[in-house]
């Protein structure tokens, strides 16, 4: 069994496509970010950076004790190993699944996940913030259809790397993408998006969260964060 500590963000929908793909037994525990669920101390034994998702897999494969881990990528690398699927077996396949997922980590998440904030959430608009973050978010959506221009997925089958890229291509409205820019990204997100798990994933979070509003207390708990966030050692 797999505690899923989540919420209905990207980086949550992640993990949600894969066990939903799987069939792997899970359980839901959400975490309302926007209340400050996150601080609560017995989520930071689990997620110490304070963020979700987390998971506790208290079937591990060495049937020792629970194992628990933070960090969406690191969560999808794990259960792809775990139960054998959407990732390559071979040593050039993995790789290529892997390297696509660290870009995923690295790039397409942190500078969308800006993109939204400062178009979206910053108390103050700030042209060259907002114009920097654009450009970037619409470089990497270029690279991505690149990638795909000869290839069904990512990195040949579908598998982590694309279940880590997709959460981060659906509000691309909101990122100030168009999807017809890119054709081969657009294929590949029509495909992804028509997946009978997709689309269960998605119909989890309506239920969990149905009508996700950003409050002025959720942006206070959410962007206010420093070093005095942190629970003393």
């Amino acid at each position: 069994m797999i505690d899923l500590y989540y919420w209905t963000t990207p980086n949550g929908h992640k993990i949600t496509m894969f066990l939903e793909e799987t069939g792997l037994p899970h359980r839901i525990l959400p975490i309302n970010i926007g209340k400050g669920e996150q601080f609560a101390a017995d989520f930071l034994e689990i997620a110490p950076n304070n963020r979700i998702p987390a998971i506790v897999d208290h079937a591990p494969a060495d049937g020792g004790a629970p194992v628990s881990l933070f960090e969406s990528g690191a969560i999808l690398l794990y259960l792809a190993e775990k139960t054998g699927q959407f990732i390559a077996p071979d040593l050039r396949g993995r790789a290529e699944t892997i390297q696509w997922l660290f870009w995923q980590m690295g790039g397409l998440g942190p500078m969308a996940g800006q993109n939204h904030h400062f178009t979206q959430y910053a108390p103050e608009k700030i042209p060259y913030a907002i114009e920097r973050y654009t450009k970037e978010t619409a470089r990497l959506y270029a690279v991505l259809n690149k990638r795909l221009a000869d290839r069904e997925f990512v990195a040949g089958d579908y598998s982590i790397a694309d279940m880590a890229c997709y959460p981060w291509i659906v509000p691309h409205q909101k990122q100030g993408q168009k999807l017809e820019d890119f054709p081969h990204l657009a294929r590949w997100f029509g495909a992804i998006r028509e997946r009978p798990a997709t689309q269960r994933a998605y119909a989890l979070a309506q239920r969990i969260n149905p009508a996700p509003v950003v409050t002025e207390e959720a942006k206070r708990v959410l962007f206010g964060q420093d070093a005095g966030t942190v629970r003393p050692g």
